[in-house]
């Protein structure tokens, strides 16, 4: 097999925390770093650069588009959006931006032992990657990220915010560095001012494209991880029509972003899975690592519909700019439940399912911010172009939390819809429709038409060493080889409440680090 380059460090997918990765690791000229990403580039490509664009990237030939397998309790027909393009999901999503809240990554150091990922360790790393246009000390305001708040015309959105004032939920802001319990507020976008989204590649790669010392190879799909005994030496690619493979070495190490699907795929595919499935598949064992692929978390989403009685805006910076945050029970320190606000239909699981649509709609989706239901990824074959299989296992959690908060979610949305600043826009509600009113229809309306945010995340989690299920270490070095680590979305051992996308490039900012001060 032809070897066709060296580099120091190979990173393997140019998505949220890979294109981070190298941006960083390549800042010192006496390394070299190649970054391969299986999608193509998305220089001058306006469906992807433009924000408000953003849902003409579902379905098309830049996702991935995973199909789920049959749900046991939930909806079957659901598809895994993933991006195949330079900054992965950061160039394919709606550029809602959070600071992980506090809560979660204190969790993640003191419960799930990722020491060194508390919120005191992390949150200079939020600081440090953004350019933020609100002002106050905890910001930062020269990092290659740019956050604005959305700068909002929609006079329906404003209303909901009223709304959600005369029902008890006030309005805010978001990013301000303390955690909202309850709450709606306008969100911050990773957006420049012009409209162009700043995902990872726009934020890290696009400035330093001529790099000498970083080398970026895009339509570049990585089907193995190649070892010299138990170290990590390189990869396998393919970059052509007939599967023919080629080979790029790494003379210091490898690191793994290529997502909460694909990296555990690629892990399975080179040894590093369960024992009992890679067998399966005729793959030889390197690590016997159970916990890869297993842990799949996600934020599962219903929709409530309403026809609106007044056209709905047809210009938008991404058309989902309003967040709802608010607790379905008393002393939580953080919000089980979250909705976000959209202008334009959202019926691709209703409107199949027999509900009716409208050309003038809004809705409110509802999503459980920390769904119990665990899932899995795993082999469909040792062939890395089968797509992997994907099984959520959506509100399967045995108290039955989630779909309790599902159904607390869609009472939720219809109070706040129901308050008198929303009369002048509300025709009828179209989904689930009045006449659901019981919890089984409700649970049964959201088993049917359900969705995701499009959250996976879990696959490869971090935990302490002697975590037999945490297949990577607080260091993300996958655990029982050397010269690999993971750095992406699979490494959180939880998810966190809030969209989780500027938290996946923090991800990457902390891998860098602990890889220049190893």
């Amino acid at each position: 097999m032809k070897t066709t380059h060296t580099f120091d460090y190979v990173v393997v997918g140019g998505g949220s925390a890979g294109a981070a990765v190298a941006a960083r690791l390549s800042e010192d000229p006496t390394v070299t770093v190649g970054l391969l990403e299986a999608g193509p580039t998305d220089v001058d490509t306006d469906v992807v650069l433009e924000l408000s664009r953003w849902m003409e990237l579902l379905e098309s030939g830049y996702d991935w588009d995973y199909p789920v397998e049959p749900q046991e309790n939930g909806n079957s027909f659901m598809r895994h959006a993933r991006a195949k393009v330079l900054g992965g999901c950061s160039s394919h999503n709606s550029c809602i931006a959070f600071w992980a809240p506090r809560e979660d990554l204190d969790e993640w150091a003191h419960k799930h032992g990722a020491e060194g990922w508390d919120a005191d360790s992390t949150f200079p790393l939020f600081q440090r990657l953004e350019t933020n246009e609100d002002d106050g000390d905890h910001h930062g305001h020269d990092g290659p990220v740019h956050l604005m708040t959305a700068p909002s015309t929609d006079p329906s959105g404003a209303a909901l915010l009223a709304a959600c004032e005369q029902a008890g939920i006030p309005n805010v802001r978001f990013n301000t560095g303390e955690t909202v319990v309850n709450g709606a507020g306008v969100f911050q976008v990773n957006r420049q001012p012009d409209g162009t989204r700043a995902s990872s590649s726009v934020s890290y790669l696009h400035p330093i494209l001529d790099r000498e010392n970083l080398t970026i190879l895009t339509d570049a799909h990585v089907r193995e991880l190649e070892f010299d005994g138990d170290r990590c030496v390189g990869v396998q690619y393919v970059d052509n029509a007939f599967g023919r493979p080629n080979r790029i070495a790494a003379t210091r190490e490898v690191i793994v972003s290529a997502g909460a699907i694909n990296t555990p795929q690629l892990l399975m595919l080179s040894g590093i899975g369960p024992r009992e499935h890679l067998e399966e598949h005729g793959i030889e064992v390197r690590v016997d690592a159970p916990g890869v692929g297993a842990n799949l978390q996600d934020h599962p989403e219903g929709v409530v519909q309403w026809e609106a009685k007044k056209p709905m805006p047809r210009e938008s910076v991404q058309w989902w700019e309003i967040g709802v945050f608010t607790p379905t029970e008393e002393g939580l320190d953080r919000p089980d439940l979250m909705m976000h606000y959209g202008s334009v239909p959202f019926d691709m699981h209703t409107y199949r399912a027999g509900y009716p649509t409208a050309e003038d709609v809004f809705c409110l989706t509802p999503n459980v911010t920390h769904a119990r239901s665990r899932g899995t990824v795993r082999l469909r074959s040792r062939d890395y172009r089968d797509k992997p299989m994907v099984d959520p296992r959506y509100f399967t959690d045995p108290e039955g939390h989630d779909m309790r908060v599902m159904i607390a979610g869609i009472r939720k949305a219809r109070e706040i819809v129901a308050q008198p600043a929303m009369e002048e826009w509300v025709e009828r509600e179209l989904s689930p429709g009045a006449d659901a009113v019981t919890d089984e229809q409700l649970a049964d309306y959201i088993r049917r038409t359900h969705n995701t945010v499009y959250h996976p995340v879990g696959t490869a989690r971090m935990g302490a060493v002697d975590d037999a299920m945490s297949p990577v270490d607080p260091q993300l070095r996958v655990k029982g080889v050397t010269g690999l680590r993971v750095a992406d979305a699979s490494v959180m051992p939880e998810i966190t409440t809030v969209n989780p996308n500027i938290t996946v490039m923090m991800i990457g900012e902390k891998c860098a680090d602990l890889i220049r001060t190893a």
